[in-house]
């Protein structure tokens, strides 16, 4: 079976205003690594800014954060939805 599946990607706070959107939808034939899939999304919007500020964000893949392990090591499934969470000022 060849059928497309997605994830769903969302973008808060800085994140969306780099990306310029809140979520979109990834097109992938498998599972793909965190890696794979942040540099899609930043190809996808062509922008420094939006690798920078996701190069210092929290990222949930599920409800899981994903900490400190090395995107190459995160496997995001087809039908996962990834959250980049910008650090936050103020508290």
């Amino acid at each position: 079976m060849s059928e497309t599946q997605v994830i769903r990607v969302r973008y808060w706070a800085a994140a969306r205003s780099a990306a310029g959107i809140a979520e979109e939808t990834v097109d992938v034939a498998g599972p793909v690594t965190l890696a794979e899939l942040t540099d899609e999304v930043v190809r996808r919007h062509g922008s420094s800014r939006l690798a920078d500020v996701i190069g210092v964000c929290s990222v949930l893949v599920g409800d899981q954060p994903v900490g400190s392990r090395e995107p190459e090591t995160v496997v995001v499934p087809p039908g996962a939805t990834v959250e980049f969470l910008p650090p936050f000022a103020g508290g």
